[in-house]
This record gives C-alpha cells, sequence and structure tokens, in this order.
C-alpha cells in the first residue's frame, strides 16, 4: 500500500450515491441520518454476516451502558494531588444526551418503532470498597454533584442503605469493608442490536440491504470516487459497485478496509485485539434480586477496558444479568473473524506503531496473561468482589465482541488508545471508526462529525433538519441548563422512561427553535 489512493477506472456493475460497509450502529446511524437529510439518495449496505448487529452490536456481546459517565470510574480520574477530574465524564455525558435527541425524534417521526425495545431506565451507579477508595467516590461525587448533566447523583455509604438498594450484593458482604455509591438514577439500559436493526429497516426503505456480502476490497477512481469490490458469500457471485461516498463502519474490520483503500490518513494506524467474555446469570431469582448497572473500579495497573461491571440487561422485554469483562485474547479482528486479521494488518508504515505498543504496554501485556490463565474457579472469586455468595453454577460464561484497540503513531513509535477514532479523507469521499466504548453510545456525535468533514458543501443547508434532530446542536446542555431540563423531558416523554410524563410538552422542532433565540 502507497500512501496515496490508488486510482483506477475500472467498470462497476451499479453507481450509487453512497455504500455503507457493516450492518453495526456506526453504519445504521449514518445511513438513517442521510436517509432523512438528503432521500433522493441512493444507499447500498453490504454486511458479511447473515443478520444486522451481529458482532459488536448484539446485546450479549457489549455491557449496554448507554455509556453516559454517570457510573464509569475511568472517565473521572483522581489526580495527583487527590483531586477528581470530570472533564472526560461531561464530554461523554454530553455526547450521550446528543444521541438520546436523534432517537427520540426518529421515534416522534416514525424511523423508530416501540422505545422499550431498545432503551430502559436503569439505575447507574458507581461502587467502590476500602477506606481509600471511598474518599476518592465521596471527592468524584462532590466534583459532578453540581454539574447540570450529573444533577440528582447520591453519595451512599450507609451499610443499611447500600443493603436496600442493592440485595444482591449485599447478602453475605463484610460491611467491617467500608464501601459507597454514587447513584444516579436517570441511567439507562441500551440493547443496541434492536436499535441498529430498527435503523436498517429504515435504511431498507429507501436504499437496499445486503447481507451474506464480503466486502472485498476499495479502490479509488480518477473520477474520485470508489470501486466497491463485493462477493456474495453464499453464490460467490461478485460485483462491483461505483460510490461516490463510502463509510466503513465494519467494526475490527475497518482496519484493513482502510488500509485497502490506500487513503493517506490511515497510515500508522494499527490494531490491537482483545477478546472478552462474561459471566450471564442463569439464575432468575439472583436476576430479580438486582436492577443497576454497577461499575466497579479497574485493578491497580490494568487498562480501562478491564473495569469491572454487574449489569441488568433487558432483552426483549426480559431483564437478564451479566457481569464482566474477562479479557482475552486473540489475533482475530472480529468475533467471526480469521487468525489472520492481526498480522495481515501489518505494514511498513505502521510497523514501527505496533512495536513502540509493544514495548510500552507492559501493563497491559501482564493484565490479559493473568486473565488468560485464570481457571472459572477463579473468574468466581473475581464475580464475588460484587456478589458475596455467587456459585458457578448460577452464572454461565459467554463470549463477548471482540474489540480492535486504536494504536496511532506517536513519535517514532505508537500509543495505545482506549476510544473512538473517525478517520476521513482529505477529500471527504470515504470515512471510516476504529476503536470501541464509549462507540455505540456515542454513535450520533461520531456520525455527525462524519457528515460535516465529509460533505462540507451540503452541511451548510442540512444545519437546519439536523437541528430539529438534535436540538441542542452546537450547544454544550452542560452550560445551558434551562435547555438542557427542556431536552431531558421531551427525551424521557418520547423514549418513555418515565411513566408519569405530563401530556402535551415541546417537540423536536419546537426545542430547536427556543435552542437558536
Amino acid at each position: 500500500m502507497t500512501n496515496a489512493a490508488a486510482v483506477s477506472n475500472k467498470k462497476s456493475d451499479q453507481k450509487v450515491d453512497v455504500v455503507l460497509v457493516g450492518a453495526g450502529i456506526m453504519s445504521a446511524t449514518l445511513g438513517a441520518l442521510l436517509r432523512q437529510l438528503q432521500p433522493d439518495w441512493s444507499i447500498a449496505l453490504f454486511e458479511r454476516l447473515d443478520a444486522a448487529s451481529a458482532e459488536s452490536s448484539d446485546p450479549w456481546n457489549n455491557a449496554g451502558t448507554g455509556h453516559s459517565a454517570l457510573c464509569e470510574l475511568n472517565y473521572t480520574p483522581q489526580n495527583s494531588d487527590g483531586s477528581v477530574d470530570v472533564s472526560k465524564a461531561i464530554t461523554v455525558n454530553e455526547q450521550f444526551q446528543v444521541s438520546r435527541q436523534f432517537w427520540s425524534h426518529a421515534v416522534e417521526n416514525g424511523v423508530l418503532s416501540n422505545p422499550k425495545e431498545f432503551i430502559n431506565p436503569i439505575p447507574h451507579v458507581s461502587f467502590v470498597h476500602g477506606a481509600d477508595n471511598v474518599e476518592y467516590l465521596r471527592k468524584r461525587y462532590e466534583a459532578l454533584a453540581d454539574q447540570t448533566l450529573f444533577r440528582g447523583m447520591e453519595f451512599i455509604d450507609s451499610p443499611d442503605e447500600f443493603t436496600r438498594r442493592l440485595p444482591l450484593m449485599a447478602k453475605g458482604r463484610d460491611f467491617s469493608d467500608p464501601v459507597a455509591l454514587n447513584w444516579s438514577d436517570g441511567g439507562t439500559d441500551v440493547d443496541f442490536g434492536a436499535l441498529t436493526k430498527q435503523f436498517i429497516n429504515y435504511i431498507g426503505t429507501g436504499g437496499t440491504v445486503h447481507f451474506g456480502h464480503d466486502v472485498r476490497n476499495i479502490t479509488k477512481q480518477s473520477d474520485g470516487s470508489w470501486n466497491v469490490k463485493v462477493v456474495n458469500n453464499r453464490t460467490r457471485k461478485k460485483r462491483t459497485l461505483n460510490a461516490k461516498f463510502v463509510f466503513v463502519g465494519a467494526g475490527g474490520g475497518a482496519l484493513p478496509l482502510l488500509q485497502k483503500s490506500g487513503i493517506k490518513e490511515i497510515a500508522g494506524f494499527g490494531g490491537f485485539p482483545v477478546s472478552g467474555q462474561f459471566f450471564r446469570c442463569t439464575n432468575p431469582d439472583l436476576i430479580s434480586q438486582h436492577g443497576a448497572k454497577v461499575y466497579g473500579k479497574a485493578a491497580v495497573g490494568a487498562p480501562p477496558m478491564s473495569v469491572p461491571h454487574l449489569d441488568t440487561r433487558v432483552i426483549g422485554h426480559k431483564p437478564g444479568l451479566l457481569f464482566g469483562p474477562y479479557a482475552g485474547w486473540t489475533p482475530k479482528f472480529l468475533k467471526e473473524g480469521k487468525l489472520t486479521d492481526l498480522p495481515m494488518s501489518i505494514r511498513p508504515n505502521n510497523l514501527m506503531s505496533l512495536v513502540g505498543v509493544g514495548l510500552t504496554e507492559f501493563g497491559l501485556t501482564k493484565y490479559l496473561i493473568t486473565e488468560l490463565l485464570q481457571s472459572t474457579d477463579g473468574k468466581v472469586d473475581t464475580l464475588s468482589e460484587f456478589v458475596p455468595k455467587a456459585i458457578g453454577k448460577d452464572w454461565e460464561l459467554i463470549t463477548a465482541g471482540q474489540r480492535v484497540q486504536v494504536i496511532r503513531r506517536k513519535g517514532a513509535g505508537g500509543v495505545l488508545e482506549f476510544g473512538t477514532a473517525v478517520i476521513t479523507s482529505e477529500d471527504g469521499s470515504i470515512a471510516g471508526l476504529l476503536g470501541a466504548s464509549p462507540g455505540a453510545s456515542t454513535a450520533v456525535t461520531a456520525m455527525l462529525d462524519v457528515l460535516k468533514n465529509c460533505f462540507g458543501s451540503q452541511y451548510k443547508s442540512w444545519e437546519p433538519k439536523l437541528k430539529e434532530m438534535v436540538p441542542s446542536l452546537g450547544v454544550q446542555l452542560t452550560d445551558n441548563p434551562t435547555l438542557f431540563d427542556e431536552v431531558w423531558a421531551y427525551t424521557a416523554k418520547t423514549l418513555q422512561l418515565v411513566d408519569d410524563a405530563p401530556a402535551g410538552g415541546a417537540s423536536s422542532a419546537e426545542l430547536a427553535e427556543s435552542s437558536s433565540v
């Protein structure tokens, strides 16, 4: 691969405006946005598996937190002076509010149906034990409680109140070891698989959706468009589409395809695959005793991806319970990927990035080795920090989605990033998304960035419509408590997150108008 995209003039079988690669939440979100903004554009979506959201967007392949930084302690690190940095938490929460608004507009306008299929209210809880950790959580609470987006958060250090709210976690616990909680009633559980499927159904009403089709190559044409080579996995028939714009939302499969495209912006990027497992509870009695998403602290030296959590899930209207993650390692970039994924992604322009990470990430290496060597009994012991009376027969071990962490060039080497990165070509004709958490929860913000960076000539004319979809567009809700209250009430009502919402209330269009005044 060269630093400049290869250019060819090969004829295509079909011309379309947009090709979306992958049937996960990212492609689904972008496709839904484009269908509303530009309904006359032709869109073709290709997914190599036989169903939508079968990789990382599948509800059992992720924690479905609706990452809003209400409970995830890796977004509120403690500084060397003892203070707590909440800037990342505020940013992530702002982005999740954007997602809530777009989903609400989609429900209001028939793009999405029954919101209880994909989003349900669940308290988000931070949990620590030990005197030093309790003090940290108190400082976290003090830093967040007065922030607009975190109002209503509670600090709880009473064993009696802990027991009342989290009976499963209290049973058998030795409270001589101090405990504390940050409790937020405004959290949600999100089934990103169900959400993705609804969006893709909508895309299919005006575009074409192809399952069982593998995108093998993407080649730049002399007129600036892209030829996309696709293979039907069932018939082995090959076809080539010509697209004015391509979005690669293929999860772990995005890096290899962006490398094949030859765009200079992908040079130096690598991927580090990490597999995961969860314990899924099989005992209905235990499931009924827990109704929250409870996040703890990662062990000292462990990466952010290792943050343990005991999560209530709502999938197909049924409550479930999972605990994890337990990390593993495989060279595959996708759960349904190939063992050659990692070695085939190594290029001369990213080799030093990979080597640099290998030489510096000793903590991650140690963590992965420890996890790989852990027995099932050892995993139950880890679970017992949250569920003291846990026994193995009540839990089954399931394989979660594959995560490919971004390796970015830094100086002569590289750095491992625990987040998401949107890669866009200089001419805006192709974009792709790399990385993992908070990923799905901030998909709308990420795809709005794609629209702005890739469709500069159209974006200005789209802004009024986008403002209807996301009334707070261009406004920081954390600095506008009145608008936040209005938007929160609107989204809570539209997404059916409250049972006693008053009749009437502002629509998204009315909110957009008021936020512009």
